[in-house]
């Protein structure tokens, strides 16, 4: 179920897993008041939209909003207000059952107090599997959570909203986590997902950023105003219609995006922004990411819908030859990039394979597999996909970045399975990748 080496195909199960245990954990322990990656049909694919964006964007400008375009008349108006005063009129049963819900919150929160005050450094769980203590914060903690979460975590998907824009997202591209969670959620995760409103511990607005930028953004005015609108639109249907939002001010509900301007358009309303769990990619704490709060979401490059077969069979042995020390490939962009291209591009230096375009004779995965340390530096944002790439390859990734909270970092010593470099350093960085002995770098290959 669990497992330490983090190159095994199960990666993208646990990846998964983990992101709803970063949620449970805010939601239990401060709480205030198995799959691989694969495409499913209704996943966007650039390739296939159909939908005409001068088309959406007359929508938008009449309505400010996709969803509200189809739900303006009297009538529809007149019918869902009958509809939400039979299905709310019984107030007092809604507060019992609320109040019931809480008192199994406490009880997790209860459970999982005890098992993190274990002194355990390690745990033995189901099939054989073993929770070490160097990987995880708490393994008491984090396994109790996980069961607390199998057994009754419960996510209630809001149906407002149609797509291309609410209830699809692309999987197909480099903001493939955002289309893929929005499927997951409803279409496989059954076992999380409830459509009884009132029995759910958090509510997800499956409105996908990435395909706002496509369809309401106009290029090159870097005017993320329609964006707002749309998001600040959406929450004030669903508070107006519901009653959940307001009972927390939305701090039990969740948005999630991979796009860079996903904290831009939270701010389309300042609940969402300040109160709401945001589950963010681009996790940059200086730009108002709140990991007491929000969620890093890792990113990761599907160009075909899948992990790329070299990536699942990576070299088992830990002594199979890794040739190079380091190696990076990508865009000038952001501060960072060009103070590592600029000392170590075209160095001559055969151990330290760094380029900004790669030739090609080369192959990029091949590279990774060859390699024992993995540069991961921010461009513009903080987040990159190499992290979990270099993660399926079981190459030590490097974290060249500033402000950005690791994904799942309340419950992964980081420490244990990558290497943080200061920007400052970077005309360093072969000596420092030189100076981690053999015994550490295997134990950090090996993530155990």
């Amino acid at each position: 179920m669990m497992k330490t080496s983090y190159g095994s195909a199960s990666a993208s199960s646990v990846i998964a897993s983990v992101f709803v245990i970063s949620i449970v954990l805010i939601l239990i322990v401060s709480r205030k008041s198995g799959s691989s990656i694969t495409c499913f049909g209704s996943c966007s694919d650039n390739s296939e939209f159909r939908v005409p964006i001068v088309e959406l964007r007359t929508k938008v400008n009449v309505s400010r909003a996709v969803l509200l375009s189809d739900r303006s008349s009297s009538a529809t108006t007149t019918t869902a207000s009958s509809s939400l005063n039979r299905r709310f009129k019984n107030l007092s049963a809604i507060r019992e059952e609320y109040r019931g819900l809480e008192l199994r919150l406490a009880r997790a929160r209860a459970s999982i107090r005890m098992a993190a005050s274990s002194r355990n450094l390690s745990l033995d769980v189901h099939d054989g599997d073993v929770l070490t203590g160097r990987i995880y914060r708490n393994p008491g903690a984090f396994y109790q959570s996980y069961m607390e979460m199998e057994k009754r975590f419960k996510v209630y998907v809001y149906e407002e909203g149609d797509p291309p824009i609410v209830h699809d997202g692309p999987c197909k591209d480099i903001y493939t986590s955002e289309g893929r969670f929005i499927q997951e959620m409803e279409q496989a995760a059954g076992r999380f997902r409830t459509r009884d409103a009132h029995r759910a511990h958090v509510y997800f607005m499956p409105f996908s950023v990435t395909l706002m930028v496509k369809y309401l953004y106009k290029p090159l005015s870097y005017d993320v105003r329609p964006l707002q609108q749309f998001v600040g639109d959406y929450v004030r249907v669903v508070s107006t219609k519901y009653p959940f939002w307001n009972r927390t001010h939305g701090a039990d509900h969740f948005m999630l995006s991979c796009h860079d301007w996903g904290p831009h358009a939270s701010r389309g309303h300042a609940q969402l922004y300040n109160t709401s769990i945001r589950v963010l990619c681009n996790a940059n704490s200086s730009e108002g990411f709140n990991p007491q709060k929000d969620v890093t979401l890792p990113e990761i490059h599907l160009s075909s819908g899948d992990i790329s077969p070299k990536l699942l069979s990576p070299p088992s042995r830990p002594a199979a030859p890794r040739p190079h020390l380091a190696f990076f490939a990508g865009g000038v962009h952001g501060p960072i990039r060009p103070a590592l291209l600029r000392h170590w591009k075209d160095h001559g230096d055969t151990d330290m394979r760094v380029y900004e375009y790669l030739p090609e004779n080369l192959d990029y995965y091949t590279l990774m597999l060859e390699s024992k340390f993995c540069l991961c530096p921010s461009g513009y944002e903080v987040a990159s996909p190499r992290i979990v790439e270099a993660i399926y390859a079981e190459c030590v990734p490097v974290i060249l970045s500033e402000n950005y909270v690791l994904p799942f970092s309340d419950v992964l010593r980081w420490e244990e399975f990558s290497v943080a470099v200061e920007v400052s350093d970077i005309r360093r960085l072969k000596e420092i990748l030189m100076g981690v002995g053999e015994e550490k770098y295997l134990r950090l290959k090996e993530g155990d």
